[in-house]
């Protein structure tokens, strides 16, 4: 292949696809010049169809201020789609074959997957515990410490030591199960101490709901764990979508306890903070909280926010008189 790439000197003339883990000491030519990597990631809720698409990312960046649509996105569905997932396999099947997909995943994942890395020993005990522990931690800032006291509480006949449990994460990270948010370090008016964690995800929640064997009716008599999964959620689709303009995404946490879930950095310096609410009643607070985050940034640094959005579970969209956008997330698209 890189002969012929090299030989008629035309782009796009391969697609590679795979999810190989070469051991670290192989040597492997790297690509460089000729391959460009791109991460598939699982389906957004537009990609699925699930999000009628009649907000975009995109818009809101480029100034679109009015806004006035409509969800038909239930909190049943949006229950159920993040125990199915965007795995494209899943679309459109039963709940019954959605969530044997996701369970038999999860399985692959602890009995073959990790041990595919190169240094890591075969210990399925030892991955199910931790694999649990980071699905009572999604969407937190747990550390390694959190996560061993924790499978000491949950899963106490099997220790791990902090050195494994980092093996373990790095390898979870490789095989493309776990992708943690960044922490964002915008520059402050103050000298707040800024949190430098990263947020614990997994590339969709429905690994997090299979690990611990959840269907949508038990994820629905929990609400607090609900808004954990939620917050999930929003963080794939809203990679996703920063993707596809050219944008990343990070959090944002400081000591004072001032937090952004979610803030989008466009690779042409445009950035936006999002607040993830499952429900309505907590959105006067989020708004506040974004608001106080705009004035703490140094304008004189870097740009204002494009805008500040509150990332709902709820129906309706609108811009608040303060500004701030409130979005369902069956609006958005990129």
């Amino acid at each position: 292949m890189r002969f012929a790439v090299d030989q008629r000197s035309e782009p796009g003339q391969f697609i590679l696809t795979g999810s190989a883990v070469p051991a670290d000491n192989v040597v492997q030519h790297t690509g460089t010049g000729r391959i460009s990597r791109l991460m598939m990631r699982p389906m957004s809720l537009y990609e699925s169809g699930e999000s009628n698409g009649t907000v975009s990312l995109m818009d809101l960046f480029n100034g679109v201020t009015e806004i006035d649509n409509f969800s038909e996105l239930t909190i049943e569905e949006i229950a159920f789609a993040i125990v199915r997932g965007g795995w494209p396999a899943s679309i459109g099947e039963s709940e019954k074959v959605c969530l044997r997909h996701a369970i038999d995943y999860v399985e692959a994942i602890i009995n073959a997957d990790v041990s595919r890395v190169d240094g890591i020993d075969k210990n399925p005990t030892r991955v199910r515990a931790l694999m649990r522990s980071l699905s009572r931690n999604i969407s937190t800032l747990a550390t390694i410490k959190t996560i061993r006291d924790d499978i000491a509480m949950g899963d106490a006949e099997e220790s791990i030591s902090d050195k494994t449990i980092s093996q373990y994460l790095n390898a979870l990270d490789r095989i493309f199960v776990t992708e943690n948010l960044p922490a964002w370090n915008p520059a402050l008016r103050s000298k707040t101490a800024i949190r430098t964690s990263s947020k614990r995800q997994f590339v969709d929640p429905s690994i997090a709901a299979a690990t611990l064997r959840l269907t949508p009716d038990r994820l629905l008599e929990d609400f607090n764990y609900f808004g954990f999964l939620f917050e999930s959620l929003c963080d794939r689709d809203l990679r996703i979508y920063a993707e596809a303009i050219d944008g990343q995404v990070f959090h944002y946490r400081d000591s004072s306890g001032l937090e952004s879930d979610a803030v989008i950095c466009l690779n042409d310096g445009r950035w936006a903070a999002v607040e993830v609410k499952l429900g309505s009643k907590e959105i006067e607070e989020a708004a506040v909280h974004l608001l106080e985050l705009r004035n703490k940034i140094n304008t004189e640094k870097m740009r204002e926010p494009s805008f500040l959005m509150i990332l709902t579970g709820t129906e309706i969209a609108y811009r608040r008189e303060d500004g701030v956008f409130v979005i369902p997330l069956g609006c958005l698209k990129d």
